[in-house]
Protein backbone atom coordinates (compact mmCIF):
# COMPACT_ATOMS: atom_id res chain seq x y z
CA UNK A 1 0.00 0.00 0.00
CA UNK A 2 1.10 3.27 -0.78
CA UNK A 3 0.93 6.13 1.85
CA UNK A 4 0.53 10.01 0.47
CA UNK A 5 1.70 11.50 3.87
CA UNK A 6 1.16 14.51 5.78
CA UNK A 7 0.68 16.13 9.31
CA UNK A 8 -2.67 15.69 11.39
CA UNK A 9 -3.06 16.95 15.19
CA UNK A 10 -5.37 16.15 17.46
CA UNK A 11 -5.08 18.56 20.48
CA UNK A 12 -7.78 18.48 23.58
CA UNK A 13 -7.87 20.69 26.49
CA UNK A 14 -10.13 21.40 29.24
CA UNK A 15 -8.89 25.29 29.77
CA UNK A 16 -9.26 28.24 27.08
CA UNK A 17 -5.63 28.93 28.02
CA UNK A 18 -4.91 25.59 27.43
CA UNK A 19 -6.42 25.15 24.29
CA UNK A 20 -4.36 28.14 23.28
CA UNK A 21 -1.26 27.01 24.74
CA UNK A 22 -1.86 23.82 22.77
CA UNK A 23 -2.09 24.95 19.58
CA UNK A 24 0.68 27.30 19.63
CA UNK A 25 2.77 24.22 20.38
CA UNK A 26 1.05 21.89 17.94
CA UNK A 27 1.74 25.11 15.17
CA UNK A 28 5.39 24.94 16.21
CA UNK A 29 5.81 21.22 16.33
CA UNK A 30 3.73 20.90 13.19
CA UNK A 31 6.11 24.03 11.40
CA UNK A 32 9.16 22.40 12.78
CA UNK A 33 8.58 19.03 11.17
CA UNK A 34 7.68 20.48 8.42
CA UNK A 35 10.91 22.43 8.18
CA UNK A 36 13.15 19.41 8.94
CA UNK A 37 11.50 16.97 6.40
CA UNK A 38 11.80 19.97 3.54
CA UNK A 39 15.51 20.77 4.26
CA UNK A 40 16.57 16.86 4.14
CA UNK A 41 14.91 17.25 0.81
CA UNK A 42 16.98 20.05 0.14
CA UNK A 43 19.81 18.29 0.71
CA UNK A 44 18.94 15.80 -1.70
CA UNK A 45 18.22 17.54 -3.61
CA UNK A 46 19.62 16.56 -7.61
CA UNK A 47 22.83 17.83 -9.29
CA UNK A 48 21.38 18.71 -12.49
CA UNK A 49 17.36 20.38 -11.93
CA UNK A 50 14.85 19.44 -14.33
CA UNK A 51 12.10 21.15 -16.26
CA UNK A 52 8.85 19.16 -15.07
CA UNK A 53 5.39 19.29 -16.72
CA UNK A 54 3.12 17.97 -14.10
CA UNK A 55 -0.65 16.92 -14.75
CA UNK A 56 -2.91 15.91 -12.18
CA UNK A 57 -0.57 18.28 -9.52
CA UNK A 58 -3.44 19.98 -7.77
CA UNK A 59 -4.93 16.99 -6.27
CA UNK A 60 -4.04 14.27 -3.19
CA UNK A 61 -0.89 13.04 -4.43
CA UNK A 62 0.49 15.70 -6.79
CA UNK A 63 -0.26 18.33 -4.44
CA UNK A 64 2.53 16.35 -1.83
CA UNK A 65 5.00 15.40 -5.43
CA UNK A 66 4.65 19.26 -6.34
CA UNK A 67 6.17 20.40 -3.27
CA UNK A 68 9.02 17.70 -3.27
CA UNK A 69 10.20 18.25 -6.30
CA UNK A 70 9.66 22.16 -5.72
CA UNK A 71 11.95 21.37 -2.60
CA UNK A 72 14.62 19.59 -4.62
CA UNK A 73 15.01 22.54 -6.98
CA UNK A 74 13.47 21.20 -10.19
CA UNK A 75 11.35 23.91 -12.53
CA UNK A 76 7.97 22.63 -12.19
CA UNK A 77 5.07 23.63 -14.53
CA UNK A 78 1.33 22.72 -13.71
CA UNK A 79 -1.10 21.77 -16.60
CA UNK A 80 -3.99 21.82 -16.18
CA UNK A 81 -7.54 23.29 -17.53
CA UNK A 82 -7.35 26.53 -15.40
CA UNK A 83 -10.96 26.17 -13.57
CA UNK A 84 -9.33 25.97 -10.56
CA UNK A 85 -6.32 27.18 -8.11
CA UNK A 86 -3.24 26.39 -9.59
CA UNK A 87 -1.73 26.35 -5.51
CA UNK A 88 -3.67 25.97 -2.20
CA UNK A 89 -2.25 26.40 1.47
CA UNK A 90 -2.34 22.47 2.77
CA UNK A 91 -2.07 22.14 6.66
CA UNK A 92 1.29 21.31 6.40
CA UNK A 93 2.25 24.68 4.78
CA UNK A 94 3.95 27.67 7.01
CA UNK A 95 2.61 30.71 5.27
CA UNK A 96 6.11 31.37 4.52
CA UNK A 97 6.62 28.20 2.79
CA UNK A 98 3.30 28.81 1.19
CA UNK A 99 4.43 32.17 -0.14
CA UNK A 100 7.86 30.43 -1.70
CA UNK A 101 6.42 27.60 -3.35
CA UNK A 102 3.25 29.15 -4.85
CA UNK A 103 5.54 31.89 -6.77
CA UNK A 104 8.02 28.73 -7.69
CA UNK A 105 5.35 27.22 -9.87
CA UNK A 106 4.74 27.83 -13.48
CA UNK A 107 1.19 26.88 -15.05
CA UNK A 108 -0.21 26.42 -18.22
CA UNK A 109 -4.03 26.56 -18.95
CA UNK A 110 -5.16 23.90 -21.34
CA UNK A 111 -7.14 20.61 -21.80
CA UNK A 112 -4.76 17.87 -22.28
CA UNK A 113 -7.28 16.11 -24.78
CA UNK A 114 -6.80 18.73 -27.17
CA UNK A 115 -3.81 18.21 -29.01
CA UNK A 116 -4.01 21.09 -31.44
CA UNK A 117 -4.02 23.18 -28.42
CA UNK A 118 -1.43 21.15 -26.25
CA UNK A 119 1.24 21.18 -29.13
CA UNK A 120 0.68 25.09 -29.02
CA UNK A 121 0.99 25.69 -25.85
CA UNK A 122 3.94 22.79 -25.23
CA UNK A 123 5.83 23.74 -28.24
CA UNK A 124 9.03 25.04 -27.22
CA UNK A 125 9.40 24.71 -23.57
CA UNK A 126 11.88 21.79 -23.43
CA UNK A 127 10.36 19.69 -20.62
CA UNK A 128 13.07 16.80 -19.82
CA UNK A 129 10.14 14.86 -17.49
CA UNK A 130 6.23 14.20 -17.43
CA UNK A 131 4.45 13.49 -14.30
CA UNK A 132 0.84 12.63 -15.41
CA UNK A 133 -1.04 11.39 -12.13
CA UNK A 134 -4.07 11.80 -13.97
CA UNK A 135 -4.09 10.31 -17.18
CA UNK A 136 -6.52 7.31 -17.87
CA UNK A 137 -6.48 6.59 -21.26
CA UNK A 138 -4.17 6.18 -24.30
CA UNK A 139 -5.99 9.25 -26.13
CA UNK A 140 -5.28 11.26 -22.64
CA UNK A 141 -0.58 11.05 -23.04
CA UNK A 142 -0.76 11.15 -26.91
CA UNK A 143 -1.31 14.33 -27.41
CA UNK A 144 1.28 15.27 -24.90
CA UNK A 145 3.84 12.76 -26.00
CA UNK A 146 3.50 14.30 -29.31
CA UNK A 147 4.04 17.85 -28.15
CA UNK A 148 7.19 16.23 -26.36
CA UNK A 149 8.78 14.25 -28.63
CA UNK A 150 12.48 14.31 -26.66
CA UNK A 151 11.58 13.63 -23.46
CA UNK A 152 14.22 12.15 -21.15
CA UNK A 153 11.59 9.86 -19.37
CA UNK A 154 7.66 10.28 -18.91
CA UNK A 155 6.38 8.74 -15.35
CA UNK A 156 2.96 7.35 -15.38
CA UNK A 157 0.16 6.65 -12.13
CA UNK A 158 -0.98 3.70 -13.17
CA UNK A 159 -2.61 0.98 -10.97
CA UNK A 160 -2.30 -2.50 -9.36
CA UNK A 161 -6.05 -3.07 -11.30
CA UNK A 162 -4.34 -3.98 -14.30
CA UNK A 163 -2.69 -7.53 -12.32
CA UNK A 164 -4.97 -10.06 -13.16
CA UNK A 165 -6.62 -11.20 -9.71
CA UNK A 166 -4.31 -13.66 -7.72
CA UNK A 167 -4.25 -14.62 -4.06
CA UNK A 168 -0.25 -14.69 -4.26
CA UNK A 169 0.45 -10.96 -2.90
CA UNK A 170 2.77 -8.70 -3.05
CA UNK A 171 2.29 -8.39 -6.85
CA UNK A 172 5.38 -7.60 -8.95
CA UNK A 173 5.88 -5.79 -12.28
CA UNK A 174 6.17 -9.76 -13.98
CA UNK A 175 2.92 -10.75 -12.66
CA UNK A 176 0.73 -11.38 -15.07
CA UNK A 177 -2.23 -8.75 -16.30
CA UNK A 178 -5.46 -8.71 -17.19
CA UNK A 179 -6.74 -6.79 -20.29
CA UNK A 180 -10.50 -7.18 -19.66
CA UNK A 181 -9.66 -5.09 -16.27
CA UNK A 182 -11.67 -2.18 -15.36
CA UNK A 183 -8.49 -0.50 -15.51
CA UNK A 184 -7.40 -1.32 -18.61
CA UNK A 185 -6.63 2.26 -20.14
CA UNK A 186 -3.96 2.50 -17.50
CA UNK A 187 -2.70 -1.04 -19.18
CA UNK A 188 -2.69 0.56 -22.73
CA UNK A 189 -1.17 3.79 -21.69
CA UNK A 190 1.89 1.29 -20.57
CA UNK A 191 1.80 -0.28 -23.50
CA UNK A 192 1.69 2.67 -25.77
CA UNK A 193 4.31 3.96 -24.16
CA UNK A 194 6.73 0.28 -24.18
CA UNK A 195 5.42 0.28 -28.74
CA UNK A 196 7.01 3.82 -29.08
CA UNK A 197 9.91 3.23 -27.62
CA UNK A 198 9.74 5.74 -24.44
CA UNK A 199 11.59 5.91 -21.93
CA UNK A 200 8.76 5.64 -19.12
CA UNK A 201 8.43 4.66 -15.51
CA UNK A 202 4.51 3.31 -14.45
CA UNK A 203 3.75 3.16 -10.94
CA UNK A 204 1.32 0.53 -10.04
CA UNK A 205 -0.25 1.75 -6.60
CA UNK A 206 -2.88 -0.07 -4.79
CA UNK A 207 -5.06 2.00 -2.70
CA UNK A 208 -3.79 5.32 -1.64
CA UNK A 209 -4.80 7.19 1.90
CA UNK A 210 -3.82 9.73 3.29
CA UNK A 211 -4.59 13.96 4.49
CA UNK A 212 -6.77 15.29 1.16
CA UNK A 213 -7.65 11.93 0.46
CA UNK A 214 -10.94 12.62 -1.91
CA UNK A 215 -11.76 9.05 -2.68
CA UNK A 216 -12.82 7.04 0.80
CA UNK A 217 -11.09 4.00 0.46
CA UNK A 218 -10.73 3.09 3.94
CA UNK A 219 -14.12 1.82 4.30
CA UNK A 220 -12.64 -0.90 2.18
CA UNK A 221 -10.60 -2.30 4.91
CA UNK A 222 -13.45 -1.37 7.48
CA UNK A 223 -15.83 -3.32 5.65
CA UNK A 224 -13.47 -6.56 5.86
CA UNK A 225 -12.95 -5.76 9.76
CA UNK A 226 -16.79 -5.39 10.33
CA UNK A 227 -17.32 -8.90 8.11
CA UNK A 228 -14.37 -10.86 10.00
CA UNK A 229 -12.06 -10.93 6.83
CA UNK A 230 -8.54 -10.94 6.19
CA UNK A 231 -6.55 -7.57 6.08
CA UNK A 232 -4.35 -7.45 3.59
CA UNK A 233 -1.41 -5.46 4.15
Amino acid sequence: MMRVTGTTTTLRSAGRSSRRAASLSASVSRERRSNVVRQATRMMAATQPKKILMLGGTRFIGVYLARMLVDEGHEVTLLTRGKSPVTTQIPDDTDEYYAEYSKAINHIACDRKDADAVASKLKGTGFDVVYDINAREKEDIEPILGALPNLDQYILCSSAGVYLKSDEMPHNEVDAVDPKSRHKGKLDMETHLESIGGNFTSVRPVYIYGPLNYNPVEEWFFHRIAEGRPIPV
